[in-house]
């Protein structure tokens, strides 16, 4: 599982962090977003709408979010 340490930054930084991340991921990866910034709560989901991604998981503790995220496998066929 790859592990994207957004915590810090602001909107849109921890988005585009797991963007470029998703991108580079191989298909069927998981991904796990540590944020601080409140909007990647929000911001999350509608990124992995875009990308064909699934949010799994989205838990806070402490004041960081911590955004679990899969990436479609290969296709089948």
């Amino acid at each position: 599982m790859t592990v994207i340490d957004a915590r810090g930054h602001r909107c849109p930084t921890p988005s585009l962090k797991l963007q470029k991340a998703f991108h580079a991921a191989a298909p069927g990866a998981r991904l796990t977003l540590l944020a601080t910034d409140p909007m990647a709560r929000i911001d999350v989901p509608f990124l992995m709408q875009d990308l064909g991604g699934e949010v799994l998981s989205v838990e806070e503790a402490d004041g960081v979010l911590t955004i679990a995220v899969a990436k479609p496998g290969a296709p089948t066929g």
